[in-house]
Formats: structure tokens, sequence, C-alpha cells
């Protein structure tokens, strides 16, 4: 695939859902690839039986403009090494008025250099944490990209024991990422009712540990 196209599974004008650009008017850009398989996975039968299509970078800028869009780029997963140069092309070569990429922070550090500073980019980097070395991996990360101001971490929450141990560590050591509103908790749930029975618990959570409170508005209104 040359620079002038990406290969994509979806390429529609809709709503950020998640995160500090909810509600926000979005061109979504879904790669199909991703490196886990996550049991609760909203897209991964739309991962599966999507076919990838050519989009040309000349129409997707047309939309953003005709639109007034921001650039929503997830999967999938963006950084996998299947994506990672569309990704970084759609990012330095597009012209938006802000970007989010979501990422499991596979390729994350690299993605951040490879990408224009200069450009109004947010990475949201939502780490899935389901062993010892999840926890570990993550804590890593996360002190790495602290110093990026335009990284937020979104999570969607659960009773874990590796996943507290992981906030935890958050609370304590970087504070900073709650008080500057880029610590952000969601329920866990792929349908409305599910989301709403467990937003309590959330609610919570970000109370106890200073995070934002992410509802998931594209499954609980059906905008996606």
């Amino acid at each position: 695939m040359n620079s002038n196209s990406v290969k994509l599974i979806e390429n529609f004008v809709s709503w950020q859902g998640e995160g500090p650009d909810s509600g926000r008017t979005m061109i979504i850009l879904r790669f199909k690839t991703c490196n886990l398989k996550c049991a609760w996975c909203d897209t991964a039968v739309k991962m599966r039986i999507s076919a990838e299509a050519p989009y040309e970078l000349k129409d997707i800028q047309e939309t953003i403009n005709e639109k007034k869009a921001g650039l929503l780029i997830t999967g999938g997963e963006p950084t996998v090494e299947k994506h990672f140069n569309d990704t970084v092309s759609l990012l330095n070569n597009l012209v938006y008025p802000v970007a989010n990429v979501e990422t499991n922070g596979y390729k994350l550090l690299e993605l951040i250099e490879e990408s224009n500073p200069k450009k109004n980019i947010k990475f949201i980097y939502s780490p899935k944490i389901f062993t010892e070395n999840d926890r570990h991996s993550a804590i890593v990360l996360t002190k790495e990209i602290f110093k990026y101001e335009n990284v937020h971490v979104k999570i969607v929450y659960e009773n874990s024991d590796h996943l507290k141990s992981y906030l935890e560590y958050i609370h304590n050591n970087l504070p900073a990422l709650a008080w500057n509103h880029r610590l952000w908790f969601m329920p866990e749930g792929t349908n409305r009712s599910d989301l709403i029975r467990n937003a309590g618990t959330v609610f919570d959570a970000c109370e106890k540990y200073g995070a934002s409170f992410s509802s998931r508005d594209h499954i609980i209104f059906g905008f996606v």
C-alpha cells in the first residue's frame, strides 16, 4: 500500500464515544488486525468478518474538511506492524483539528516519536491487564509515557487484583495523571444494560483514584 492510501475495515463519520473528546464529531478509521484477543472486545466480530479496503488520503481529507471533523484512529490495534506506517501517514499527512489514536500500547512510544509533535494528537492508551506480567508491563509503559502530556490512560474498569495493583501504583506514584484529567475509567459491557449496571462500581473507583468517568456513549446511544 502506498503512502497515499491506507487499508481499513471502516471509514465513516460519527462521534467519539469515549475519553477526553467524547461527543466530538470524528471521522472514524478502523484497522483490522490486533495483537490481543480480549474476551470482552466489542469489535472482535466486526474485525473478524469485515474485509479490508483501500481508502485514499485525499478522500479522507475531503471528508474532514466537509464535516469539520476530528480524526479517530482505532482498531484492531493501530500500532501493530501491519498498520504502523499507515497510522503515521494518517497522523502526519492529514490536516485536522484534533486526532485521537486508540491503542493498547503495543508500539505506542515508537508511534509518539514518529508523529509530528506540532499536530494536535491525543494518544489514548488502554492497557489490558489480565496477568502479573501485564501489570508489570503496563506500569513500565505508563512511567515512560507519563512525560507526554498528550497521552491519556483509558481503562475498562473491573474488579481485578492485577488491575487494582496497577491503579494503586498510578495513584501513589503518578497522581498528576488524575489531576490533569488524563486518567479515565469506563464500565465493562457490550450493551447499554451492562454498562449502566456496571457504572456504579466505576463511579466509586473514579472517586477513589481521582479518575474521570467515560460513559461509552456510542454503545449506550447506539450511534456506532
